[in-house]
């Protein structure tokens, strides 16, 4: 669950910071005291577009933190994986987001770990759910309403073989499309593609390593000086009249005689004698490789060319010999396609029909388990919204075909029919908003026993609804938050009633500068804000007692 929420310096908030339980969290307030802004900080930390408006006025950037405690992270750890980020330590999840007043840009972390904007957004598709009066328009969109039916349906494993089928009919008609053209066209993508293919052939680079190739140019282009060197050291070593090794030779005779004298010059004597076996050795080692080295004019130039040319291939077809070999096996295939062009376009226009043949059969599979998912939906969704002020109402989801498409074969259209007597029609048509907060509730709380999101957020689900609609209103979150942690900002005191944790949010003035504060109420702080509610500021004995008998009936 969404464990706290701290928000610096964010629109009119200065500082605030809640701390959230687990079921129906309700947030109150007077329109403009910044209820909404809460919502939004949040939005904020789920990858929502910044802007440097946000942050409050005369302050460098505001800051937003969300905690969250998971009892189970096995969703979420692949992705932490993935995105190279700390894991959750106790089942604890830290979103951290900061955006500046002078620029807009800002920093992102996850468990203290930089990220990115979009990371946040992943993560924050697996968390939380937000509904605000935007998503509730999203109810009309036949995409959203075709998602909403599969997730119901749970219909993941077929909506990604329409996928997959779908993409390989494309794959298919991209490669025809390759092979189509005038002859002429196709005879001048032949003769480009044998120059290419011959060109990179005739480099000989199977097997090429391109840091030998650059040792062995190295050792060429510098083997007289590194003789000459050679030479030299090892005339220091052992060769010369005064060499290294000469002078510990007579060192450890002179030692030998010092010995006699004293018992510590044993050990410095065996040193010496170890030592002089280094030199010796060392100096070998040195002539022995030498010895290996030619200065061949002929090879050293042939080796120059070999880098030229491969240099000149990275710069035309790849930076690597890994990528100029596989540009090179691309090539091959492809010029075997066009060389062999008729064989090849009757063999795709007969991959072609199957391909379309078994995305059709995908299609149908995942059509007909639609249909079945779609009465079930029609029927759950119409039990709920006659528990929500509509006793005669009717929900029904009509499927009609359409071209294949990565979704399958089928639209989804949301039908309501709110009254008896009047005809099923197209939800898009004839809902009022009222009616749309209303029907995405009730979706809600049929989809509730298949959404593995843990954190639901309504913002404005009891719109343009009346007094008493809100008592079915919040009886309805209370069902859907014994499943998922709800958090909703209402302004109906029925709903608020309902609420497991009540928190209410205030604006002041102090020193010129509009504040808002949120608080948890309880007790007999939380019947004055239902009164409030009730009544307006003026509170009586009588929104008092309606008050604490809507506490006591929820």
């Amino acid at each position: 669950m969404l464990q706290s929420l701290r928000v610096k310096n964010f629109a009119i908030v200065e500082s605030l910071q809640v701390e959230f339980g687990p079921g129906l969290n309700v947030i109150t307030g007077e329109t403009g005291a910044g209820k909404s802004v809460l919502v939004g900080a949040l939005g904020l930390l789920l990858g929502m577009r910044a802007d440097r408006t946000q942050v409050r006025a005369g302050a460098d950037q505001c800051q937003v933190e969300a905690v969250f405690t998971l009892s189970d992270t096995s969703a979420i750890a692949p992705l932490l994986d993935e995105l190279d980020l700390p894991p959750c330590e106790d089942g604890v999840l830290i979103l951290r987001r900061s955006v500046s007043a002078a620029s807009g840009a800002g920093k992102c972390t996850i468990n203290d770990g930089a990220t990115t904007v979009q990371a946040l957004k992943r993560l924050g598709d697996l968390l939380v759910d937000l509904h605000g009066p935007h998503e509730h328009q999203s109810l009309l969109n036949p995409d959203f309403q075709l998602n909403l039916l599969d997730a119901f349906g749970r219909h993941t494993d077929a909506r990604e073989a329409c996928r997959h089928a779908y993409e390989f009919v494309l794959d298919i008609d991209r490669r025809r499309r390759e092979l189509e053209g005038d002859d002429r066209t196709v005879a001048q993508q032949i003769e480009m593609l044998e120059y290419q293919v011959k060109e990179i052939e005739a480099a000989q680079l199977e097997g090429l390593s391109e840091e030998t190739l650059a040792n062995e140019h190295a050792l060429l282009a510098n083997a007289q000086e590194i003789l000459a060197l050679g030479q030299s050291i090892t005339a220091a070593l052992t060769e010369e009249e005064n060499a290294a090794f000469s002078r510990i030779v007579d060192a450890r005779r002179q030692l030998d005689a010092m010995a006699r004298l004293t018992m510590e010059a044993k050990a410095w004597e065996s040193e010496a004698e170890s030592l002089a076996s280094s030199l010796q050795a060392l100096s070998t080692s040195i002539q022995r490789r030498l010895q290996a080295i030619e200065v061949d004019p002929e090879r050293l130039r042939w080796v120059e060319d070999r880098v030229g040319i491969l240099h000149k291939l990275k710069r035309k077809y790849g930076g690597s010999i890994e990528d100029i070999l596989a540009f090179l096996a691309e090539s091959r295939t492809r010029l075997k396609d066009l060389s062999t062009r008729t064989e090849r376009l009757a063999t795709l226009d007969a991959e072609r029909k199957t391909a379309e043949q078994a995305l059709r059969a995908a299609g149908k599979s995942l059509t007909t388990r639609r249909q079945k998912a779609g009465q079930e939906l029609g029927r759950a969704v119409t039990s709920h919204l006659r528990e929500l002020g509509f006793p005669h109402g009717e929900f029904r989801v009509e499927l009609a075909a359409s071209a294949p498409r990565p979704s399958g074969l089928d639209t989804a259209e949301f039908g309501f029919a709110p009254n008896v007597g009047e005809p099923m029609r197209p939800l898009r048509l004839i809902a009022s908003s009222g009616e749309i907060s209303r029907v995405m509730l009730a979706t809600k709380a049929v989809l509730a026993k298949h959404d593995r999101v843990p954190v639901l957020v309504f913002d404005e689900v009891d719109a343009n609804v009346g007094g008493e609609m809100g008592v079915a209103i919040g009886e309805k979150l209370a069902t859907i938050a014994q499943r998922h942690q709800v958090l909703c900002i209402t302004h109906l005191p029925q709903v608020a009633a309902h609420g497991t944790l009540h928190f209410a949010v205030v604006k002041r003035v102090t020193k010129g500068r509009t504040l808002t504060e949120i608080t948890t109420v309880e007790g007999t702080t939380r019947e004055e804000e239902i009164a409030r509610m009730l009544g307006g500021k003026d509170l009586t004995t009588v929104t008092l007692r309606h008050a604490r008998e809507l506490l006591a009936r929820k």
